[in-house]
């Protein structure tokens, strides 16, 4: 049995993720902004299930969260920096304080949770974090530019974490989903509010209006509850995962254009050497 320490379980993977873990027998800290969200999880496993409030945010609330899940369970085996949502504008229609606030819960809320769990895991020598990420910082689809370079940064920070805390015993691996059936393409997703019409050909079809994948995402959220299971199980997890069909295929589609590209001008690359 091991505890979980799991962000944004309100809805989509968190709370599949969530109800996997509790199904299988560990333990697991559920949290959301409004723990009201997540009691009903806890209530079904009142023995192995804490809900927190926790706005990722707010550094106090995640050194309390994470205190009271150690108090309650004597430590953390698992983190799952989950918590999140979308952001759709062009780059010259996003506005300052919505993408502070985007980087706010995807990368230096990340951080904290990681900062706070992290010198239980180092004292006792193990541990596993997963970071969850999007195919998105790898498409970089028009549009999206700000969450994709968000999810970007949180991939960049999880490889380093990754060598880092390798010799003390403690995994890292990034989650890249791809389109599931969740409320992230509904209601958590945001935009800017004054598009341009000169993006409407590029970053346009991206907005909420026009958007038509709601619901009919390929991705089974249950399926990826029990795959990242799997990825904390393993006993030699990779350092990144792409989940979903259409992940796997975008992903295989930027490796091979990046290295036509890198192909292509190779020789100007070498050229700039002494």
């Amino acid at each position: 049995m091991s505890t979980w320490f799991i962000t944004g379980c309100s809805t989509g993977l968190g709370r599949s993720l969530a109800e996997a873990v509790l199904a299988r027998g560990h333990r697991a800290v559920v949290t959301a902004r409004d723990a009201s969200r997540v009691e009903d999880i806890a209530a079904a496993h009142p023995d192995t299930a804490l809900a927190l409030s926790l706005d990722v945010t707010s550094p106090e609330q995640v050194t309390e969260a994470v205190r009271r899940a150690e108090e309650r369970f004597g430590g953390v085996d698992v983190v799952v920096n989950n918590a999140g949502y979308g952001y759709r504008a062009a780059v010259e229609e996003g506005v300052d304080a919505d993408v502070e606030r985007l980087f706010a819960t995807h990368v230096f809320g990340a951080a904290s949770v990681l900062k706070a769990v992290l010198p239980g895991m180092r004292e006792r020598r193990s541990g596993t974090v997963l970071n969850v990420s999007s195919i998105g910082a790898h498409v970089c689809p028009p549009g999206s530019g700000y969450y994709a370079a968000a999810k970007a940064a949180l991939e960049a920070v999880s490889r380093s974490l990754r060598t880092e805390l390798a010799p003390l015993g403690i995994r890292v691996t990034i989650v890249a989903p791809g389109g599931f059936r969740t409320d992230f393409a509904g209601r958590s997703l945001t935009q800017s509010p004054d598009p341009i019409a000169d993006y409407a050909e590029t970053a346009g079809p991206r907005r909420i209006e026009n958007d038509t994948a709601h619901g009919t995402q390929p991705g089974d959220p249950a399926k990826a509850a029990e795959a990242m299971i799997a990825l904390a199980e393993a006993e030699n997890p990779p350092s990144a995962v792409f989940l979903g069909s259409d992940a796997l295929s975008a992903i295989e589609g930027v490796l091979e254009q990046r290295r036509s590209e890198v192909n292509v001008w190779r020789e100007l690359s070498a050229s700039t050497d002494f």
